[in-house]
Formats: C-alpha cells, sequence, structure tokens
C-alpha cells in the first residue's frame, strides 16, 4: 500500500509540473508569481492587489490586477463582487510578500470559501520566490490600476 501512494504522490507532482497553467490553477491554492502572470495574461483569472494605497503607490500594481486595499473599508464586499465579476475564474490574491495574502486565504478557506489563490511570493519577493516585480512581470501606475477598476469594486 505505501508503494502505490508513493506512486501516486509522485505521479501527482509530475503532472503538475508538465500540466498547463488552466489545469494547475484548478488543482492548488498557492501560484508562484510566474504562473499568475502567465494565467492573467491568458485571462483565465483575476488578481486582486490586497496592498496599501501608499504600497501601491511606491511600487506600481500588477498590469491588469484590481486594487483593492485590505486596509479599506468594505474590502469583504468587494473581494466577493470581484469573485462575481470573475465569472468562474479564480481569483488570486497578491500583497508585498504573501503575509497578507495568506491571512486572507486562511480566512476565507476556515469560512468554507473556494475559488480563490494566494500569490505567496508577493510582488516583492518572499523565502517562496523573487516575487512579481522581480520576475519582470508587468507594473502599471496606481492612477491606471484604479481607473481601470470596474465601477462594481469601486
Amino acid at each position: 500500500m505505501t508503494h502505490l501512494t508513493r506512486r501516486s504522490a509522485t505521479f501527482s507532482m509530475l503532472a503538475a509540473i508538465v500540466a498547463p497553467v488552466s489545469v494547475v490553477a484548478q488543482t492548488t491554492e498557492i501560484w508562484s508569481a510566474e504562473m499568475t502572470a502567465e494565467a492573467l495574461q491568458k485571462d483565465l483569472i483575476r488578481l486582486i492587489d490586497v496592498r496599501s494605497r501608499p504600497e501601491w503607490a511606491q511600487t506600481g500594481i500588477a498590469q491588469r490586477a484590481w486594487p483593492i486595499s485590505l486596509h479599506e473599508d468594505r474590502f469583504s464586499e468587494r473581494l466577493f463582487a470581484a469573485r462575481e465579476q470573475a465569472d468562474g475564474r479564480p481569483v488570486a490574491l497578491i500583497c508585498a510578500t504573501g503575509g497578507r495574502s495568506g491571512r486572507v486565504m486562511r480566512s476565507l478557506r476556515q469560512a468554507g470559501y473556494s475559488g480563490f489563490v494566494d500569490v505567496s511570493e508577493g510582488m516583492l519577493g518572499s523565502s517562496v520566490g523573487p516575487g512579481w516585480i522581480a520576475g519582470g512581470h508587468p507594473i502599471v501606475s496606481m492612477a491606471d490600476a484604479l481607473s481601470a477598476l470596474p465601477k462594481e469594486l469601486v
């Protein structure tokens, strides 16, 4: 029985490595910045930047991300409105280094919500990877990201 379990685990890891982003996106709740950028480019996900406005102003925001700050009123309401706007696509959460997005993910899981993923590298990188910015993924200004935010999420 142990042999079959190891074989199954090995097969699962191999499948995750070679699977297209859309398949992996359906089976994992933690993504790399690279995986997120690729899925975003292919319109397979929606991305929410949960950092604060001063952080957005300092570094910019991932291109095509929706800036919805965890630090502002109505965060939960806006988060679930974003999930509705995603039309069944997973909603990825990103912060600076994965701490805040990870906490939001834990709260969502504990409350029984699915359809969300954590970009654990964050914008600035963490112990799990270099992050969005160091990965060379596209960034826009805070003003541009806010102006592109769907009116339902304002």
